[in-house]
């Protein structure tokens, strides 16, 4: 089995993910918006991306990555 991709290189790859924002966001564009896509691939990952380049790169996190990001953070 092959190893799932850590990124994917256009966001737009992810064309079923409906993505969103933290409600502590502010309108000036400066977050990160995020999707679980829903199919493909990436289906059970949170993808994560700019929210100034939307086109752009998204990272990919397993639900277990995504906690121990958010945690290191804290």
């Amino acid at each position: 089995m092959s190893a799932l991709p850590r990124n994917v290189p256009a966001s737009t790859d992810l064309y079923d993910a409906r993505w969103s924002r933290s409600s502590y966001s502010t309108g000036a564009n400066n977050c990160v918006e995020t999707a679980r896509p829903r199919s493909g691939p990436w289906s059970g990952l949170l993808a994560v991306r700019d929210s100034k380049d939307p086109a752009g790169p998204a990272l990919l996190f397993s639900a277990a990555s995504w906690a121990g990001f958010v945690a290191a953070l804290r």
